[in-house]
């Protein structure tokens, strides 16, 4: 008897693997609700055990997995299988395995594959009380993350029984690491956003102003204005304003980074706020998460507690904006298929940033735009209005003057002093909201706001007239008072003045004004 997980998004759930070696006709039996990549496992282990110097039983072979109503997907069952099948044989013994959990792909060769989800999966075995897990070799870097838990890593099936028969392991190669050139060209990109400087834009007074207001308090930001403007820049120097995912965090985003088979030996955990910029063309399901047998988490999950950035946010498909109304709210999104269901952490910011009409120059005068009015209209309401409520921030970056593209951005507005003050507002946030699950002035819950967070009577009263003349909405008010909060905690004071909430409404409703304005004129 063996012990594995079955996941479940980012939950785990400890398997029971037995297995039975009887007279009878030669056959195998597998039960447990396998899905056909573990039906599979009895040509590999097969081939493995054989390759292992170890005979294929010509007898009855029964293999049961437990809960048997749990269904059970993923090729990390195999080497469990296995190990559960040679100790029904005598060939292993059983005691080394009686706490431990075994996670591993066998190749024909014996030799023990790297599996993604081992972060979670050796989480929920550690929480079920197994103190023993065993794992490729590959995977031991992120296993070890675990406090607690004794970590064996095996490169081959051949090891593995040499280990728990107590005898010297052999040498055998190393196996090359998953989806390494995916990862190293993620990698790569995250690393040259981190390097980036908030310095090298030119001019955007305010748009850098609305860049470091929406990183200290966590809102979501939308960017409008013609190409070349410098909205993607903007948003590509976001996250090194950010600071550091603590040990708690950067446990969690890695676990989702671990189902997707994004981590590595070298770099076995997240430190760092990710940053996913998923391109307007990708399917519904890479951007959302799913998947017609392994559910698998989307770019927003994999950006969970850091960034997700739209460029030509319209171009999107109207499915991929209407999916992300749950996650904005909840911070979890919640994928249902036929054959299973799975829920992933989805608390991410979110940076929009969006031409005004498909040519890119319907601004100002609209001089050389050459989009039809009725087309700009559709352009502009691609992004519908429930999406657009639950933007904090929304600025029009324009052009930059002659005279601001000789201007240098001066030591204030470097990403070191942008983050410093950052960090700053987002300690004052720390101690407001001391002892609660919520770091930042946009993630707390609206009662819980409210109560910790009030407003004095004539600071409230402009956020109510906003409400009163159609300017903002109820959720719209909730967000303007945030952002004031926020912009309080930039500037060092206790409580917002009524000179904040004047400036968290024009943050909100600049980009919106000039959208009213705009469809005004067309119709």
């Amino acid at each position: 008897m063996t012990y594995s997980v079955a996941l479940d998004g980012v939950l785990g759930r400890v398997v029971t693997v037995e297995a039975d070696i009887s007279n009878g006709v030669p056959g195998w039996s597998l039960s447990g609700l396998p899905d056909m990549c573990v039906a599979e496992a009895r040509d590999r282990c097969r081939a493995a055990m054989i390759n292992s110097d170890q005979a294929w039983p010509d007898r009855r072979l029964t293999v049961a997995m437990y809960p048997a109503d749990v269904r059970k997907v993923g090729s990390h069952y195999d080497l469990a299988i296995a190990l559960a099948l040679l100790v029904a044989k005598g060939a292993v013994p059983g005691d080394g395995l009686r706490a431990a959990a075994v996670f591993g792909e066998l190749a024909l060769d014996g030799r023990v594959r790297p599996v993604p989800g081992v972060l979670p999966a050796v989480l929920a075995a550690s929480e079920t009380g197994l103190r023993r897990v065993i794992v490729p070799e590959a995977n031991v870097a992120e296993a070890e993350l675990i406090a607690g838990v004794d970590v064996v890593g095996v490169r081959s099936l051949r090891e593995c029984m040499a280990i728990l028969s107590g005898q010297d392991p052999p040498q055998e190669p190393d196996y090359p690491p998953m989806h390494g050139e995916l990862t190293a060209r993620l990698r790569a990109r995250s690393a040259r956003t981190e390097q980036s400087d908030l310095a090298d834009v030119r001019g955007q007074a305010q748009a850098r102003w609305c860049v470091e207001v929406a990183a200290a308090g966590g809102h979501h930001l939308s960017l409008e204005g013609p190409p070349g403007a410098g909205k993607t820049m903007l948003a590509e120097r976001f996250s090194p304003l950010l600071p550091d995912l603590d040990l708690g965090q950067s446990i969690e985003v890695s676990k989702i980074h671990s189902v997707a088979g994004m981590l590595t030996r070298e770099e076995p955990r997240v430190l760092r706020p990710p940053f996913l910029a998923p391109n307007h063309t990708d399917t519904v399901p890479s951007v959302i998460g799913g998947g017609s047998r392994l559910i698998k988490p989307g770019a927003i999950s994999l950006a969970h507690l850091g960034v997700l950035f739209l460029d030509e946010a319209p171009e999107f498909k109207p499915s991929v904006h209407d999916a992300l109304r749950q996650p904005l709210e909840s911070g979890e999104i919640s994928i249902r298929r036929a054959e299973g269901a799975a829920r992933f952490p989805a608390s991410f910011q979110l940076i929009m940033a969006a031409n005004p009409c498909p040519c890119g120059f319907g601004f100002g005068k609209g001089i050389d735009c050459t989009c039809l009015p009725m087309r700009r209209r559709q352009y502009q309401e691609r992004i519908s209005g429930p999406v657009r409520d639950r933007i904090d921030i929304v600025h029009t970056v324009l052009p930059v003057s002659k005279a601001e593209m000789r201007q240098s951005v001066g030591v204030d507005g470097a990403s070191s002093a942008v983050a410093q003050r950052v960090g700053a507002a987002r300690e004052r946030q720390r101690a407001r909201f001391a002892g609660m699950p919520w770091l930042t002035n946009a993630e707390v819950p609206g009662f819980e706001f409210r109560r910790r967070c009030p407003l004095t009577a004539d600071v409230a009263l402009r956020i109510e007239e906003g409400v009163a003349d159609g300017r903002l909405t109820q959720r719209g008010a909730d967000r303007v008072a945030r952002v004031a909060w926020t912009l309080t905690d930039l500037s060092g004071h206790a409580t917002p003045s009524v000179a904040h909430v004047l400036e968290a409404l024009h943050l909100r409703t600049d980009g919106l004004i000039g959208r009213s304005l705009r469809a005004r004129s067309v119709a």
